[in-house]
């Protein structure tokens, strides 16, 4: 139960305020009764820990954070009381509660983007079989009807609007998002030599003879170019598994894009 005494604790400790790797989220795994998988998951857009509390909020963030239009994701972010109170007189809606105690109602994702058609928008994610629930439906209403009153965007996300491959592609990726403390992008030129030899080639197929023709172990050469497509110096259809990936499908990344990583790699 989150009485609300420990929701203004929760306040006091700054949860729900911040941005980046400044920013608390007002609900933590730790808090958390949800009956499905929770996860604590670095954040590259970030730089901090990110607080998941299913498996389809931690397939949500991992797209929001391959996503390079975007700036800042903040989960779990608070509605303000107050005004949610209102909109559930005014909708004739059961506020949430616990007891006595009014819940301060969060939504899934606050994020912020370069787009300039749609600089900020919100993310609720639901699994299908819970939007058949009356509740579940009120409980959404309110929030809808919040970030409306804000002019913000607001969807509604399900497992069913998450691509499989897209997200296969974004797992496999996701661990070598991080900067190696070997200077990945020293074996640009090499891969770039290699893929214009071998266009016909799969990824796997290619990986497989470079570790053969130096005598490395086998998944040496993978593990590198995972990590350059990672990083983006090169660039694929996210959208294909990278398990059926041709050479000739995978281009050179931004160049921009490589000064701004080699310039965070190197503070």
């Amino acid at each position: 139960m989150v009485t609300e005494k420990k929701q203004d604790s929760w306040i006091n400790e700054g949860r729900g305020q911040g941005y980046l790797n400044s920013y608390k989220p007002w609900i933590t795994v730790r808090d958390s009764n949800s009956q499905g998988r929770s996860h604590r998951v670095y954040g590259h857009t970030t730089k901090r820990t990110h607080h998941l509390l299913s498996d389809l909020e931690l397939a949500t963030f991992l797209l929001l954070d391959w996503n390079s239009s975007v700036t800042d994701i903040r989960e779990k972010f608070p509605l303000s009381l107050q005004t949610t109170t209102q909109i559930a007189e005014q909708a004739q809606i059961a506020h949430p509660r616990v007891g006595s105690a009014l819940q301060i109602m969060s939504s899934d994702f606050y994020v912020d983007s370069k787009n300039p058609k749609e600089s900020n928008f919100i993310l609720h994610t639901k699994y299908v079989t819970s939007l058949e629930d009356v509740r579940t439906i009120e409980k959404l209403e309110l929030e809808r009807r919040y970030w409306e009153s804000t002019n913000t965007p607001w969807y509604i996300l399900t497992e069913k609007d998450i691509p499989p491959t897209v997200l296969h592609n974004i797992k496999w990726l996701y661990p070598a998002m991080r900067e190696s403390s070997v200077p990945i992008y020293e074996k640009l030129n090499h891969y770039i030599q290699k893929f214009t030899q071998y266009p016909h080639l799969t990824l796997i197929e290619l990986s497989k003879k470079v570790d053969q023709a130096y005598g490395l172990e086998l998944g040496s050469s993978l593990s590198e170019i995972r990590e350059l497509l990672a990083q983006r110096y090169f660039i694929f259809d996210i959208t294909k598994d990278y398990k059926k990936l041709k050479l000739s499908e995978i281009a050179l990344g931004d160049f921009d894009m490589w000064e701004k990583i080699q310039h965070v790699s190197n503070q």
